[in-house]
């Protein structure tokens, strides 16, 4: 069978096409798009058209692309961003731009819930994680407190990868995966904490749709599109998931013992556990998976958006970045970069602002600079891979995705830091690949062939060899210093009012 893989990200849209008896992607198709601009520090908003527009352009390329064979489309599956507030009004129309991961702007309102439930610990203990800036549940209370005939408008929330399954199938679903990223669901017990939603409005509950097992089936495709798209029959709508989600299948994390790290605009590391992991002072977030199992996670907020400023400050293309990079040698000669160009989430510092440190005559240079900035974006999230192990995940592999991975010299920095051996995926597109194989696994459940995950994993989830890379212990031990450094310089500076 054929499955449609789809990845709504935050820069653009990819769609592909799996024939899942192969592995091969059989046609893929990509649209970039952009944030509203001029909006003030710390918002960062969307409309959610344009995802739509996005998707609908690329599965028509795809199609085209795929000819003939388009009837043996069996099941469609989405990824999106994370934690977006999707608010509809009772017409389901879009009553704002929907607020994403990156917005920053609800800082005070997650003080509220700090105070009101006891900081980070209380939290923690009551539903897994604490209230952050990125999360759903800050964007909500600030709606309903900044924008009062918005929030008295709302008659439903979804989050970006719901809001492209409703227009998909016309049903309103939310999975325990993405759900758990809300800040709002009490991740252990798979459940909408009820004190959390209680504090920002009573009604809250009825806003939200009841968090389902990821493994389901949202509907099918809607007859509309359908004949749009030339197809004989609908395909089924999987329940898709979140964009972390969705890459740690496509990038076979379905086990422990490995580890996903995105090098995408933002970074993110994630693991699979069996259990969940609580971290108490609330700088891994506790998520559930799109198994049925958890997913341990860090994220930092700076990681290819910090490169890409370089590149762009100094007039390169990314054969002449990778260039300087890999001129100069580990340590950058004691230039040392603070990444927080967007603010961060981990550390928390959504007010944090960057930091070039240690300049002398001799490593004032542009090789210099894309080197401490390469290194500085990879120990940020080195600094939440530390506290996962604290937490007793024990990654033997590192698989890499996202932009990032494509070079050899940043495929080393990641060795040397992170101190374990790393991988890259045949697929560069994990997360449309995982909504593919998850589309495919939710089609022959629904067809009553309980096929296991790690079955079609197994199969259709590619490595690439020639892109393993092993650290260096002598410089994987030079880079555990400057972590240190890193770090100390972090918390002095934020101690000392400079954020």
């Amino acid at each position: 069978m054929l499955a449609i893989g789809i990845d709504s990200g935050t820069q653009s849209t990819k769609s592909l096409i799996l024939d899942t008896e192969t592995g091969q992607i059989l046609a893929s198709a990509h649209r970039p798009y952009g944030l509203i601009p001029d909006l003030p520090p710390g918002h960062m908003e969307q409309d959610p058209q344009l995802w739509i527009n996005a998707v609908d352009a690329t599965i028509r390329e795809c199609l085209a692309l795929l000819g003939p064979r388009k009837d043996e489309i069996k099941a469609i599956g989405v990824s999106a961003q994370q934690h977006g507030l999707v608010p509809l009004d009772k017409e389901n129309e879009i009553i704002r731009p929907a607020k994403l991961w990156c917005d920053t702007s609800t800082r005070a309102q997650c003080d509220q819930f700090s105070h009101e439930f006891g900081g980070t610990e209380g939290l923690v203990q009551l539903a897994g994680n604490p209230i952050l800036p990125g999360y759903t549940a800050p964007k909500i209370l600030w709606m309903k407190q900044q924008e009062p005939a918005n929030y008295a408008a709302l008659n439903s929330i979804l989050l970006p990868h719901d809001y492209i399954n409703f227009w998909l199938t016309g049903e309103k679903r939310m999975e325990f995966g993405d759900a758990s990223g809300t800040g709002l669901m009490d991740i252990r017990n798979r459940a909408w904490c009820g004190p959390l939603c209680d504090f920002i409005d009573p009604r809250l509950r009825e806003f939200l749709p009841g968090p389902e097992s990821s493994r389901g089936v949202t509907g099918l495709l809607r007859d509309t599109l359908r004949k749009d798209w030339g197809l004989k029959n609908s395909p089924i709508v999987s329940a898709g998931g979140g964009d972390n989600m969705m890459a740690a299948i496509g990038t076979g994390n379905i086990h422990e013992g490995i580890l996903t790290a995105s090098l995408g605009t933002s970074g993110t590391l994630c693991s699979y556990s069996k259990t969940p992991v609580l971290d108490k002072e609330g700088e891994v977030a506790a998520f559930c998976d799109s198994t049925g199992a958890w997913l341990p996670l860090v994220c930092t907020m700076n990681v290819t958006s910090a490169t890409e400023q370089i590149r762009h400050l100094f007039q390169w293309d990314l054969p002449a970045l990778e260039e300087a990079v890999a001129s100069i040698p580990p340590g950058a000669g004691g230039l040392l970069f603070l990444p927080y160009l967007a603010g961060e989430r981990t550390p928390n510092l959504p007010n944090g602002s960057g930091v070039l440190h240690g300049m002398t005559t001799k490593n004032v240079t542009a090789p210099h600079i894309a080197r401490a900035v390469t290194e500085g974006v990879t120990m940020g999230l080195a600094y939440g891979l530390k506290r996962l192990l604290t937490l007793g995940i024990k990654p033997t592999e590192i698989r890499l995705t996202g932009g990032g991975s494509n070079s050899p010299a940043w495929r080393q920095i990641c060795a040397d830091i992170f101190a374990l051996p790393t991988i890259c995926l045949r697929s560069p597109e994990g997360a449309a690949l995982g909504a593919a194989i998850q589309a495919c696994w939710a089609h022959e459940h629904a067809s009553a062939r309980l096929v296991k995950l790690s079955t079609l994993t197994d199969r259709l989830v590619k490595l690439d060899e020639k892109t393993r890379t092993h650290p260096d212990p002598k410089t994987a031990a030079q880079y555990k210093t400057l972590q240190t450094r890193q770090h100390d310089l972090t918390r002095k500076l934020h101690a000392a009012g400079f954020e």
